[in-house]
């Protein structure tokens, strides 16, 4: 029906608040504040040392 108000799935939802995520460049540590991806797609996560390495997978 059209007056149905759809929830997302649980299992795809993300938890509130600071998300901590980590370079995935090889060796590397750093908290990773760039997250690159195409529309519909789980992000690649790069520091600021290493995000030109994220623009690939645009």
């Amino acid at each position: 029906m059209s007056d149905e108000i759809r929830l997302p799935m649980l299992d795809q939802v993300t938890a509130p608040g600071v998300q901590h995520h980590f370079c995935e460049h090889p060796g590397c540590v750093k908290h990773a504040g760039w997250g690159f991806a195409k529309p519909r797609q789980a992000p690649h996560w790069f520091c600021f040392e290493h995000r030109s390495e994220g623009e690939r997978y645009l």
